[in-house]
């Protein structure tokens, strides 16, 4: 069992990188996919000069993992008031908080309080390597590069990579709005902890997201395809290396249950933080 879990959680996303560097890295594939959609006449890709396009796919879309990480700080936050509040020590404050409907969900916070930090730092995590890698291999985008009219050389980042300092001012790899989509992936993880049923579709939505904030930057020559890959890799490892932290294996090396196998399983005890 715990082969197999490494096998699938670790060798699949490492096996994808190596096929990414592959076919991408060691090929001209990304340069004659961002030909396709870059204009020479105008020297522009027409998607970038759409302003509601870069509204909604890059502006908008922010939306899902921003709130996502505000609800689970907040949640974070309460989960500590009402062990604070002790409803058998105040009773008087305890029955206020009932009848106002606010214990209910103080109550929920301090039974997820593990879940809520996780979600939490899996997506500081997962910002803090995508930008350690952003800064030390130095990579520019497309649009910035004398490919596509700019004025900065296109290079790639194994040839830049600098462990111990920046590499320079560029900024393009991995690929920062596709890999906040991917920090969606948290909430696989806390599916997983669970047992939940659709943790699947999290999971598969979570990868979605990634890919389609990623590709909507690609049309408009702000990253090339395998940056969106090379992002949801590091995000599934960064989230996959946090989630052990905070649960063990053990906890995500389960299989789904039914709504019956649920309520016996959550009804184990657990340690809590």
């Amino acid at each position: 069992m715990n082969s197999r879990f490494y096998a699938y959680n670790f060798g699949i996303p490492l096996a994808c990188a190596a096929l990414v560097f592959l076919m991408f890295d060691m090929t001209k594939i990304d340069i004659a996919f961002s030909n396709l959609l870059f204009d020479p006449l105008t020297q522009t890709f027409p998607l970038d000069k759409i302003h509601f396009f870069e509204k909604l796919t890059h502006k908008w879309a922010r939306i899902i993992p921003n709130w996502t990480a505000e609800i689970a700080l907040i949640g974070a936050l309460l989960s500590v008031v009402w062990p604070l509040v002790n409803p058998q020590k105040r009773p008087r404050l305890g029955a206020m908080l009932e009848r106002s409907k606010i214990a209910p969900v103080l109550r929920f916070a301090a039974d997820h309080r593990r879940d809520f930090l996780f979600v939490v730092v899996a997506f500081a995590v997962c910002t803090g390597v995508i930008h350690f890698l952003k800064s030390h291999t130095s990579v520019y985008c497309p649009i910035e590069t004398t490919l596509y009219g700019g004025k900065m050389a296109h290079i790639e980042w194994y040839s830049n990579f600098q462990l111990f300092h920046e590499a320079g001012s560029g900024r393009c790899w991995p690929g920062g709005h596709a890999s906040g989509g991917f920090t969606m992936l948290a909430l696989y993880f806390v599916a997983r902890r669970y047992q939940w049923r659709f943790s699947s579709a999290i999971l598969w939505g979570s990868l979605l997201l990634g890919l389609v904030y990623g590709t909507t930057r690609v049309l408009q020559g702000w990253h090339y395809m395998s940056h969106t890959f090379w992002a949801g890799i590091f995000v599934w490892l960064a989230c996959l290396l946090t989630a052990l932290a905070f649960y063990g294996r053990a906890r995500l090396d389960v299989p789904v249950l039914s709504k019956r196998e649920q309520k016996a399983f959550s009804a184990q005890p657990e340690v809590s933080l």
